[in-house]
């Protein structure tokens, strides 16, 4: 075998390798990618996943001002309860307030304020 029957073999190889890097390139230039700025930009935290049964899920997840119960599992994400998020806050704030410790609860049952 001479020289120029490998350089005939190997180069097909060589040029095939740089069109499908060429082509990686191209794909990774214009697909559909989620960078870390777009999901920033979406505003969805998980909250909370439960498992249920195996490879099956309640999922709580919150978008911008929204919190959802998703049903998850291998096959599918089914939406079950969309809840507003300052609705919740509110809530969890008048609870704070009503809340007391055991020592005021003993003074006002004692007449003592």
């Amino acid at each position: 075998m001479s020289f120029f029957d490998i350089v005939k073999t190997i180069l097909p190889l060589v040029l095939i390798l740089l069109f499908l890097f060429g082509i990686l390139i191209l794909i990774r230039k214009y697909s559909f990618s989620m960078n870390s700025k777009k999901i920033r930009m979406l505003n969805v935290h998980v909250l909370h996943n439960q498992l249920i049964l195996p490879k099956k899920y309640l999922s709580l997840v919150r978008i911008q001002d929204k919190i959802l119960v998703l049903g998850v599992s291998e096959n599918s994400i089914t939406l079950l309860k969309e809840i507003d998020y300052a609705q919740i806050e509110d809530d969890e704030l008048n609870q704070q307030d009503t809340k007391q410790n055991f020592i005021d609860i003993l003074k006002q049952n004692l007449g003592m304020r």
